[in-house]
């Protein structure tokens, strides 16, 4: 018997992961696991690229679209999620490939956790109202007073890591830095992952994502954004900083023309490209890192190694 478990597909938006885990997935009869975190909401099937009808015919998925759009989801519920995915997959006899652009997910899964105690519900609003409220550096400064350590690690302008350190300090009476110390439980061992980067050139990325949200506006990214507005969902979820969500609110509300809508989503997603870049290089070094060239064999040199 194979001593592997899993296969992890990390990188960038646009690279092609979701067509590898399909070519993978037909071959080795897999099932695909999403590690998107914004895949997992159930209101953006276009923006977010979520599997086509095609795609789910092709192959059993699990964990997309499956979050309401009004619930905050975790790189810790992700973990307990997949945890029981992968191991309806080992009683099965299938074997799951985790596939997406969100390192804090696969870290959850190798790694583990921290043991962070939930935050409440109401205070989690209080803090992301506050950063809509707030410049980062009057944030970082009230985090200064609360949290010296923290805010020494973190730059004045990271309102997200701010305002995460912000409701874990209030709920908790304990500094995150001291959370992180205590070390988490792998969900699988990494020595029973065969870990995949697709390793692409950043301009031939940024073509594709251009490409690409050419593609979703045909499909009705458009009238997904209109319903989602619809729903007067908090401006601080999740959901709401999804690639595109924003630019296409403004051109809804009649404050900008599309053109300059697509323009600033492209731009968007060009920034998360690189920001995504950098993280898989700081983090993902020791993973196989693939380039296109080597992806249309990929799957035969893979399949070996499975059994």
């Amino acid at each position: 018997m194979s001593k592997y478990r899993a296969i992890l597909i990390a990188g960038p938006t646009a690279s092609g992961k979701s067509q590898l885990a399909l070519d993978i997935a037909e071959k080795v009869d897999g099932v695909i696991v999403n590690a998107d975190s914004m895949q997992v909401y159930e209101d953006l099937q276009v923006l977010t690229a979520r599997p086509s009808i095609n795609d789910l015919e092709t192959a059993p998925h699990a964990l997309y679209g499956f979050v309401p759009g009004d619930t905050p989801y975790s790189a810790s519920k992700f973990a307990q999620d997949a945890e029981k995915v992968i191991a309806e997959c080992v009683e099965s006899g299938r074997l799951p490939i985790l596939v997406g652009g969100t390192g804090l997910y696969f870290r959850a899964l190798l790694e583990g956790l921290s043991p962070i105690p939930q935050i409440p519900r109401t205070l989690r609003h209080h803090w992301r109202s506050e950063a809509q409220r707030l410049p980062p550096g009057q944030l970082h400064a009230i985090l200064s007073g609360k949290d010296p350590t923290m805010a020494a690690r973190l730059h004045p302008k990271d309102t997200q890591r701010l305002v995460r350190a912000l409701e874990v300090i209030d709920a908790t009476g304990q500094s995150l830095a001291e959370w992180q110390r205590i070390p988490g439980v792998p969900v699988i061992p990494p020595s029973a992952t065969v870990k995949i980067v697709i390793d692409m050139p950043r301009d031939e990325l940024y073509q594709r994502s251009d490409t690409r949200f050419d593609q979703m506006l045909a499909a009705g990214a458009i009238d997904e954004v209109v319903a989602l507005s619809k729903k007067k969902y908090d401006p601080s979820l999740p959901i709401m900083r999804a690639l595109g969500v924003q630019p296409l609110l403004a051109h809804i509300r009649g404050d900008i023309g599309l053109a300059a809508a697509v323009e600033a989503t492209k731009t968007e997603t060009r920034h998360y490209i690189k920001r995504q870049l950098t993280w898989l290089r700081s983090n993902m070094m020791s993973w196989k890192w693939i380039s296109p060239q080597q992806l249309e064999s990929l799957t035969d040199n893979i399949l070996p190694i499975m059994h």
